[in-house]
């Protein structure tokens, strides 16, 4: 084997991914599938639970923020499917607060964003969830978060200013002075 977390057995586990970003739902559903996982791919909660109820996964991987429901809200509802499905909350907007809930809520882990194939695969094998590295000790600064969610609306919105500035609910001049910034580092 190699040092690679791998998943072994006669019958290939069945993976759910959901996650609204597609470029990162196509690369780890790839590096999933080269470690031995049939993997199914939905954008939304919504979809998610769709795929679910028509084929059951073994595990399922949901990103806590996307369009529609989140992560914590398809949880339970996963759950009621089958209670022994691993469920992994992935976030690029990590808490100690959403980090808790994932986990009453049945999650078998949490793990922050950016995370490799790898890094998912341990969490949702690993037996508990270690709620002291759940959040890391760096976490992104808030005007680093406010960075990455300014780009990703406007990447929603085909790098349109006009628009991203009214779903942000901020004028115009303001976000072009924003973007004319360097990003913030972690």
């Amino acid at each position: 084997m190699s040092e690679n977390p791998q998943i072994e057995g006669e019958e290939q586990p069945h993976l759910l991914l959901v996650d609204d970003d597609a470029t990162f739902t196509r690369v780890m559903a790839r590096a999933m599938d080269r470690r031995g996982l049939r993997v199914t791919c939905a954008g939304s909660a919504e979809e998610g639970l769709k795929l679910a109820e028509q084929d059951l996964p073994d595990y399922a991987v949901l990103d806590l923020k996307m369009e529609g429901d989140s992560g914590l809200v398809l949880l339970p509802k996963l759950l009621a499917l089958d209670p022994e499905m691993r469920v992994l909350i992935l976030t690029g907007y990590s808490s100690i607060a959403t980090a808790v809930e994932a986990i009453k809520r049945g999650a078998c882990n949490y793990l922050c964003k950016p995370a490799d194939a790898d890094d998912v695969l341990t969490a949702l094998l690993s037996e508990h969830a270690d709620l002291d590295s759940l959040v890391p000790e760096n976490p992104m600064s808030v005007d680093r978060l406010q960075w990455e969610h300014i780009q990703r609306v406007l990447a929603e919105h085909d790098g349109n200013i006009s628009a991203t500035a009214r779903a942000l609910g901020m004028h115009r001049r303001t976000l072009q002075r924003k973007l004319q910034k360097r990003p913030v580092r972690r």
